[in-house]
């Protein structure tokens, strides 16, 4: 168990918050930088794509590795090394000259934010630890994530017009300096490492090349193609990799993931409900982005105020779904969010190159903007359902990982499809056609969540959410006294 985690309940919220929304920020801002950031350092049409994938592939590798490490030496260790580091990779990626620096800081700025991400949801989970004050707590860094992604698109718009591409890296330093004195306000130093462990090093080379493997033949995709030789060897290494990692973790002593963490239906079915949620919501932005700026032909800065809209309803349904889940289950919100999230989508789906913000964006936006909102804070409650604090960490880099590998992989997939979809014509009404029929896929991985939330996920928790203690080969703990698994959390076998 976690210790000297005492201090202001509110400036844990507020740091992880913070830290959250950075997290976020960064992994959307770059993107309408992109062609300013190839005209100033000189990038290769091809190269330039690493500028997003290489933050994709080293947040989503090292993301289980960040999250055990939580429980191994203390969240507030690694949440302060992860924002320090984070912040020191924005400084270099601001003053960048060549495109290797640049995307060496990108490279870094990953393995920053798969630090701090787990450590920001460990705080968060040991700190609140009852029911309806997790869930509110979640509601917050969750709201936190959403505004972040969406504001990122707005400022990525606004500081490359008016300040320059550099701002889009630079703006993350005072973000930072506010989420490291707050948590230095909120959280006692740790003595030491909490837990005296030795780490599971294969595990953690298996995992963090395994999951790199995979995001780095996902998102080269682009270029080599499902179908290439290459993409197929990248990909089979990958799940040889992936398959050692399951085989080491069922006999290891400290594993990096304890399977039996596996056999709660919560913990199962809310990391596969944000994997797809996040592979929808993800495509979604990417889709809407080009078609304002594509077939719309707004400008920067007004296609990131044209998500203004979806930031709003997306913060006001996330208050909507603390007060649902905690006063009910988390199930209660998922439900009718990804019903709603999958209707915008699919209203969404009939763009029209001849269309505008008013009559084609507007409507679909705060539609999905409800249902996304409903979504990832509850997901988040399921998520750490039943985990008892010492595999805090550890169930929140496997949620981190899931929303992480979800977009990714699911962004890489539709992106393929509508390409496909428009082949060779270069024209709006073409691109629109393929971006329409991207959105209509991305409305059945909504569809999909909203079933995994209806047949995996129990109806309502035993007891409410807090610490567990269940026992199991390999957990590297002490159980704690207490009730027995099952009267703690609902679907995992004693």
């Amino acid at each position: 168990m976690y210790r000297n985690l005492r201090g202001s309940p509110a400036a844990v919220l507020a740091a992880a918050a913070v830290a959250q929304f950075v997290v976020a920020l960064d992994m959307a801002v770059v993107n309408v930088a992109l062609p300013a950031i190839r005209s100033s350092l000189g990038f290769a049409p091809l190269d330039l794509s690493w500028v997003v994938h290489v933050y994709a592939l080293t947040f989503g590798g090292f993301l289980l590795l960040g999250g055990r490490a939580c429980d191994l030496y203390g969240p507030r260790r690694l949440f302060v090394a992860g924002l320090v580091g984070f912040g020191v990779c924005s400084l270099a990626g601001g003053l960048a000259q060549e495109p290797w620096q640049l995307v060496a800081a990108r490279a870094g700025q990953g393995v920053g934010a798969a630090a701090t991400a787990p450590a920001a949801l460990a705080l968060l989970t040991t700190t609140f630890t009852d029911g309806p004050r997790r869930v509110r707590a979640l509601g917050v860094w969750s709201g936190m994530n959403a505004v972040g992604g969406a504001l990122g698109v707005l400022a990525g718009g606004v500081l490359t017009e008016y300040a320059g591409w550099r701002w889009v890296m630079l703006i993350n330093l005072p973000i930072v300096a506010t989420a490291l004195a707050l948590v230095h306000v909120a959280v006692q130093t740790e003595p030491g490492p909490v837990r005296h462990e030795r780490p599971d090093l294969l595990g953690a080379l298996l995992a963090t090349g395994g999951i790199g493997l995979l995001v780095f033949g996902v998102v080269r995709t682009d270029v080599q193609g499902w179908s290439s030789a290459r993409t197929s060897a990248t990909l089979g290494a990958a799940a040889v990799l992936l398959a050692a990692f399951v085989f080491v973790e069922s006999r290891a002593a400290a594993p990096l993931l304890r399977l039996g963490l596996l056999r709660s239906r919560w913990v199962v079915g809310a990391n596969l409900l944000v994997f797809l949620a996040a592979a929808g919501q993800f495509t979604a932005f990417y889709f809407v982005s080009l078609y304002l700026q594509q077939v719309l032909g707004l400008g920067a800065a007004a296609t990131g105020a044209a998500f203004l809209p979806f930031c709003a309803g997306s913060v006001a349904a996330t208050v909507a779904a603390t007060r649902i889940a905690a006063a009910r289950s988390p199930r209660t919100a998922l439900v009718p969010g990804a019903l709603l999230a999958a209707a915008g989508m699919a209203w969404y789906s009939l763009i029209s190159p001849h269309g505008g913000f008013l009559t084609d964006v507007l409507g679909p936006s705060l539609l999905t903007s409800v249902g996304i909102g409903l979504l990832f804070a509850p997901a988040a409650a399921a998520a750490t359902t039943g985990v008892r604090s010492g595999e805090a960490g550890m169930a929140s880099g496997l949620f981190n990982s899931a929303r992480q590998l979800g977009g990714c992989i699911g962004l890489a997939v539709l992106a393929t499809v509508a390409a496909h979809r428009t082949g060779t014509a270069t024209g709006p009404g073409a691109l629109n056609d393929g971006y329409a029929f991207g959105l209509a896929v991305t409305a059945v991985l909504f569809l999909l969540a909203a079933a995994v939330a209806i047949c995996v996920l129990p109806r309502r928790p035993s007891r409410s959410p807090g610490t567990s203690a269940s026992t199991g080969r390999g957990t590297g703990t002490t159980p704690s006294a207490g009730p027995s698994p099952r009267t703690h959390m609902e679907g995992t076998p004693s």
